[in-house]
């Protein structure tokens, strides 16, 4: 029976991958990875920083996206089951959420390996960690439809819940998600974190309106975004705004 190992990578900053992730892309057979391009700059940079040798790394890259999971999964399998160990890493952060990784773990499992998690640094942890508020209940939406009419239906139904909330978008759709939370709850209490953990890492607190005016006003914006909308105790939000 060999092992899958679920590897979580920097999101941004390379100093946060851990010494057990380093390990664990050292011992394993084969590597696996949402993009062999990314994960071999990775290993590049791990040489580069002395955190391990050219020989220790250089293994077989194997594929793994989105768009060929299952396929992938296929060929990973016929490779544990000839008593290869493998290491799967999306682009960043931890596998499986809002990336790929979930459907290889399911079927590896169900092959009858051993599925073993190698924790690290998510964008979803990380702004919870500085958003400074969470309550019990925190719902993790990842990225909403791109499809304005869908995209405020659903934040709204989130919205009314009650509840904390985290979201992630692109830097093309950030004011238009923002100006959507807005017109739905103008008061309600939004973090923003921007390129999180990387050089040019920023965090804007405010109301949804304040929020949505910053960025609205902004000439041009860049890099990758998380969002934590706080929880409120009693919310009741009319459908005025609802688009179809």
């Amino acid at each position: 029976m060999s092992t899958l190992y679920v590897v979580g990578t920097p999101i941004g900053n390379l100093d946060d991958i851990t010494y057990r992730a380093v390990d664990t892309l050292k011992k394993v057979d084969v590597i696996a990875a949402e993009d062999t391009r990314h994960t071999l700059q990775l290993l590049n940079a791990l040489e580069a920083k002395g955190l391990a040798t050219h020989a220790e790394l250089k293994k077989p890259l194997i594929s793994c996206r989105s768009q060929n999971e299952d396929v992938a999964a296929k060929k990973i399998i016929e490779l544990m089951d000839a008593g290869s160990d493998v290491a799967y890493a999306s682009d960043a952060g931890t596998p499986g959420i809002s990336d790929p990784g979930a459907v290889l773990a399911g079927l590896v499992r169900n092959a009858g390996h051993t599925v073993v998690p190698i924790p690290g640094p998510s964008a979803f942890a990380t702004l919870v960690s500085v958003a400074g508020a969470g309550g019990k209940t925190l719902v993790f939406e990842g990225f909403l439809s791109p499809s304005p009419g869908k995209r405020r239906s659903r934040l709204r139904d989130l919205l009314s819940t009650g509840n904390a909330i985290i979201l992630y978008e692109s830097p093309f759709r950030i004011v238009k998600l923002l100006n959507d939370i807005a017109d739905i709850d103008s008061d309600r209490r939004v973090v923003i974190g921007r390129e999180l953990t990387k050089l040019h890492e920023e965090i804007v607190e405010g109301t949804a309106s304040e929020v949505r005016d910053d960025f609205a006003s902004r000439d041009s914006i860049k890099g990758e975004f998380a969002v934590f909308i706080s929880g409120v105790k009693k919310v009741q939000l009319s459908d005025e705004s609802t688009d179809n």
